[in-house]
């Protein structure tokens, strides 16, 4: 796992990619969790840019802000809060079918859009 900071960023836009074409197809669970993983994934970019260093295994994206030490605007912070409970829930369904029932289009389309805002304000800070 030999990544460069860069790399990390490379990623994350890929996966950004991969949740929006998940998302057009109607697979709209698993869109939420490339989503999340775009993030992290941009998050650990930082990470590794701003300490050089591999960043930490973790899923968290609350955790990964705060090791980054950003305090992002409240908008994205309420979000990234959000789409963190989302992904344990999605990493690990316990019912599809209430998963389904609670990220429908509307919700993930929200979500996509935010996911690029998130992506958009680390990139200002690379």
């Amino acid at each position: 796992m030999a990544k460069t900071p860069e790399e990390w960023l490379v990623q994350a836009e890929d996966d950004m990619a991969t949740a929006e074409f998940i998302f057009n197809s109607g697979r709209y669970v698993y869109a939420v969790f490339f989503a999340h993983l775009a993030i992290e994934k941009a998050l650990k970019a930082i990470y590794h840019k701003k300490f050089n260093e591999l960043p930490p295994r973790t899923h968290s994206l609350t955790g990964l802000l705060k090791m980054n030490e950003l305090i992002p605007p409240p908008v994205i912070s309420e979000f990234i809060l959000d789409l963190d409970h989302a992904s344990v829930a999605t990493r690990y369904p316990e019912e599809l079918m209430k998963l389904r029932l609670a990220y429908p289009r509307s919700v993930v389309e929200g979500i996509v859009a935010h996911t690029k805002e998130v992506l958009e304000w680390v990139k200002k800070m690379f």
